[in-house]
């Protein structure tokens, strides 16, 4: 086993230091299957056909909601080997006497600012983009671990974008309601 070498194990952080990934607002995000291995399904004639696994997916995506009141989705749709959503945070847990707001990027002690989504003060463990996707990963792990999949499912990690107009928000939107059509030519296909 090899022990840890922070020259060669250090992960640099994907997400906005400095943001709050629990603001109000509009996320797109993207999962992918470990090594791409499409799970899910299949795509004919241009669009997704799911199997037991994107079902289970797919199911599970649409129960976010309902254990978090908080999050509304938008657009998705399920691919063979990764996820495309559209979620919209509608609110925030309320605020205890005493806690701070967090920092916003560039404002105030730019130590804080660098602290990013995992030290926001007002942050519910449940209640950040991270804890969504993770919460997500977790479940449909379980329920295919119930069917016997016992190898990894999920790639490290997500990407995620932050929504900041409307129109991105409708690129995005036909970029996930076409991404079928484009599996030919798309970066996920294991083919290309």
């Amino acid at each position: 086993m090899n022990r840890y070498n922070p020259d060669f194990h250090h992960r640099r952080s994907i997400r906005l230091k400095g943001y709050d990934y629990s603001l109000e607002g509009l996320y797109f995000i993207t999962i992918c299957c470990q090594n791409r291995i499409c799970r899910f399904g299949t795509i004919e004639n241009g669009k997704m056909v799911l199997n037991e696994y994107g079902i289970i997916a797919h199911n599970e995506w649409v129960n976010t909601p309902k254990i978090r009141p908080n999050v509304e989705l938008g657009e998705f749709i399920i691919m063979p080997n990764h996820i495309h959503g559209i979620i919209a945070i509608t609110d925030r847990p309320p605020i205890r006497w005493g806690e701070l707001h967090s920092p916003q990027p560039g404002v105030g002690n730019t130590d804080e600012c660098n602290r990013g989504e995992c030290n926001s003060p007002l942050r519910s463990p449940s209640q950040t983009v991270g804890a969504i996707v993770r919460g997500y990963k977790s479940s449909v792990t379980k329920q295919l671990g119930v069917l016997g999949f016992n190898e990894k499912l999920w790639q490290r990690n997500y990407y995620e974008h932050i929504i900041r107009n409307d129109q991105s928000f409708q690129n995005i939107t036909e970029y996930i309601i076409t991404n079928p059509l484009k599996w030919d030519n798309d970066t996920f296909n294991p083919l290309n």
